[in-house]
């Protein structure tokens, strides 16, 4: 009876021990992580790390797409959704380093287009995307403008655009919000996850592979 127990409480032991080392390696849902170890399924055309942006330089040392696991989360679901009707997200930013914004904010002083960086932007937090969508031969669909346009033209109350314009448009920020994402009104290709203004704020920067 006694050896039956012993065995029984080994049992038990070892249970919680795997059980607690299968909670050590849960990632927390606020932790930055690189798109791609979660998914290979997007398009990467990371613009600050080029020099075709509006600051005409080249701020980031390689194309990485870092992001809070929360948003990578929401991110796939929303391009799984796409994927099933044909269309596939291509990622213009990510996760920004606050002195990154600092940087866009002398150049480009207006809150309507840069968040000031006193107070950060959804960037900062890893709980941004700037993205567009392409079809099943990788064409970027006709969105009105370019990324990083300044102009009222990239907001998404302006209606001058032929009616294909503005249904591409409608269909990214549908499905975008249907899945805990919320537009920003002057850019049509900003997307912030619902909540992480409460995240902090981050300047890190990424190792280049």
């Amino acid at each position: 009876m006694r050896l039956r127990f012993t065995i029984i409480l080994v049992h038990f032991m070892i249970i919680a021990v795997t059980c607690n080392a299968q909670n050590e390696a849960i990632i927390n849902d606020t932790t930055f992580v690189n798109l791609k170890d979660y998914s290979s399924d997007f398009i990467l055309d990371m613009k600050y790390a080029t020099e075709d942006n509006f600051l005409k330089t080249k701020v980031y040392d390689c194309e990485s797409c870092f992001l809070r696991l929360k948003t990578v989360n929401n991110l796939i679901e929303a391009n799984n959704q796409f994927k099933r009707k044909g269309y596939q997200i291509k990622i213009f930013d990510c996760y920004r380093p606050l002195d990154v914004q600092k940087k866009m904010w002398v150049i480009v002083p207006d809150p309507n287009y840069v968040a000031n960086p006193s107070k950060g932007s959804i960037h900062n937090r890893g709980g941004a995307v700037d993205i567009t969508l392409v079809d099943e031969n990788g064409v970027e669909l006709d969105m009105g403008t370019t990324f990083d346009f300044f102009g009222i033209e990239s907001s998404h109350n302006y209606r001058d655009f032929p009616r294909k314009t503005l249904r591409n448009r409608r269909f990214l920020k549908k499905i975008m919000t249907r899945n805990n994402f919320e537009s920003f009104d002057s850019e049509w290709w900003h997307y912030n996850l619902i909540g992480s203004r409460k995240d902090s704020l981050s300047n890190f920067t990424w190792k280049c592979e």
